[in-house]
């Protein structure tokens, strides 16, 4: 079974947006493109509001993936569960269009007998361990976040270490929002290593902005084989585009 290259918007934020377009249609957007994506919602000794908790359910609704709001000390484990369990979602959905393809429309996981849907989940978690793997990582840096940088860095570290022993590939990138010059900042090309970061976020200069759409926009205009957003891209990136795809 073929499944390409599993594609990830990983999504760290702490309040809502506030500037450009809706992030929810920008997710649904990306969607369509085969890229999921994932928010996680940070919070400190403080709570997300209302609006902030819809807002990251709908990216995530929107954007085919998972949400979880958690505390900062509890962030590196829950980075590590929401990538590997979009993962699976994700293969899921590519197994359960097999099986409606062979066996009719209303056949999925869920409809196979218990003895034989067990037999599949292995075959989930072994594509899980095998596929390609792209998880670009867009990181608020608006103001509420300064002081929640230093454990989305390592967060971000015990990612790439505990997906090191996978033996299908994993490249990774990172976007900061809003940027220096502009809404969205690329901050690391498409990399097997997030060891980068370590110079990278010391660095960071904090926003009072939160341009949510604008990044998921220009996240998915990133992933290879989405032509329709170049013109999103800047020309640095467009040139970057053109090299890989």
């Amino acid at each position: 079974m073929k499944t390409g290259t599993l594609k990830q918007i990983l999504l760290i934020t702490d309040g809502c947006s506030n500037q450009g377009e809706s992030p929810i249609a920008m997710a649904a957007l990306a969607r369509e493109y085969g890229i999921t994506v994932n928010v996680i919602g940070v919070v400190k000794h403080d709570t997300i509001d209302e609006k902030g908790l819809e807002e990251i359910e709908g990216i995530a609704n929107a954007g085919g993936g998972i949400s979880q709001v958690v505390y900062a000390a509890d962030l590196s484990r829950t980075v590590q569960m929401v990538t590997r369990k979009a993962m699976t979602q994700t293969l899921q959905g590519v197994v359960n269009k097999e099986l409606r393809q062979i066996l009719g429309d209303m056949k999925t996981i869920e409809d196979i007998p218990p003895e034989k849907r067990g037999e599949i989940m292995e075959v989930v978690d072994e594509l899980g361990e095998t596929a390609a793997l792209e998880v670009l990582i867009l990181v608020d840096t608006s103001a509420s976040m300064k002081h929640k940088l230093p454990t989305v860095k390592e967060a971000l570290l015990d990612l790439s270490l505990s997906l090191s022993a996978r033996t299908g590939k994993n490249r990774f990138s990172l976007f900061v929002f809003p940027g220096k010059k502009k809404d969205v900042e690329k901050l690391l090309d498409w990399s097997p290593k997030l060891e980068a970061l370590t110079s990278i976020f010391p660095k960071l200069v904090i926003g009072g902005i939160t341009p949510t759409g604008p990044a998921i926009r220009e996240a998915t205009a990133y992933f290879k084989n989405t032509p329709i957003l170049r013109g999103n891209l800047s020309d640095d990136d467009e040139q970057y585009f053109e090299d890989t795809v």
